[in-house]
């Protein structure tokens, strides 16, 4: 008997350590506030960080909704400047996390600042593709943040919900021996002109290829490559309701790139099939606006390539 509970305490043990989600979440104490989004922003970028975006949010929660639950909810993207150069060279659908998103927030209630990002094993899932570089950027990633202060905490999420959706939406145009440079011109108008109707906000754009190509100093395998950054009011206030460390999917980033030995251009995006796994998101309300978006999204990269 004795031999029997041993052996189920050890496999209760390795599932244990087997089972782990793809969140990053570290805890601060920040009663007097001392530790703001704008610091954690010059501490990545002093560390070789590039800045995609930092959005303060409880400014449009309280002119949409009239309300907020939290001190502080930042979205912030940041790409490795150069660490990122080779994992997209390696692996093209990598563009959906440059920038990568780091949320940051902090309760109405709360004396504790919360930050959350992807683990490099929940990128390697997303992408379907494993990669030393994507443990070498999260390495990096965690320096800076346990290097904000003293008391930083830091946990997994717990396991993420099972999920067998794609967790990126590819769709691709096929140029024919078109002019690239010019259906780029129109895929990029229709994309732009097809966010505002439907809500989306686009808070910045990044021209990847020219950091790819280094000035003209380096080759890049690419004819194009740019990544908008997307997001949806809706979506990130609703959700934050329940699951406020989804913050690290938005606003998602979304890819247009042209191979230079392919004859198509390629549009993705992470699917929000990845907050519902990854954050555990379960609340009714938002599940709804999450496959909304998604809905809606995918309806304007079907317009394009159709």
């Amino acid at each position: 008997m004795k031999k029997i509970v041993v052996l189920i305490v050890a496999l209760l043990s390795a599932v244990t350590l087997y089972a782990k989600g793809d969140l990053h979440l570290f805890e601060i104490e920040n009663k007097a506030g001392k530790i703001t989004p704008s610091m954690i922003e010059k501490a990545f970028t002093s560390q070789g960080f590039s800045l995609g975006v930092n959005s303060e949010m409880n400014g449009p929660f309280q002119k949409q909704f009239e309300k907020t639950t939290f001190k502080v909810f930042t979205l912030l993207t940041l790409y490795h400047t150069k660490l990122s150069k080779d994992l997209v060279k390696a692996h093209p659908q990598a563009g959906v996390f440059v920038p990568m998103g780091v949320g940051i927030y902090q309760g109405l209630k709360e004396d504790t600042l919360h930050i959350s990002a992807l683990t490099s094993e929940a990128q390697a899932k997303i992408l379907g593709a494993d990669s030393e570089i994507l443990k070498k950027i999260e390495k990096e990633v965690l320096k800076v943040i346990t290097n904000l202060a003293p008391n930083v905490k830091h946990t997994i999420s717990e396991d993420s919900l099972k999920e067998s959706r794609d967790l990126i939406t590819r769709y691709e145009l096929e140029l024919e021996g078109q002019d690239w440079a010019t259906a780029k011109e129109n895929v990029e108008m229709s994309l732009e002109s097809g966010f505002e109707p439907l809500g989306f906000v686009m808070p910045s754009f990044l021209d990847y290829n020219e950091e790819l190509k280094e000035g003209g100093t380096a080759e890049s395998p690419y004819d194009f490559y740019d990544t908008y950054s997307i997001c949806k009011l809706k979506v990130i206030y609703t959700v934050a309701q329940s699951r406020p460390e989804a913050a690290a999917f938005a606003p998602c980033t979304v890819m247009v790139y042209k191979k230079k030995d392919e004859d198509k251009i390629v549009m993705g995006f992470p699917a929000v099939y990845n907050w519902m796994s990854s954050a555990l998101v379960q609340d009714k309300e938002a599940n709804e606006v999450l496959m909304k978006a998604q809905n809606d999204f995918e309806s304007i990269l079907k317009e394009i390539t159709e």
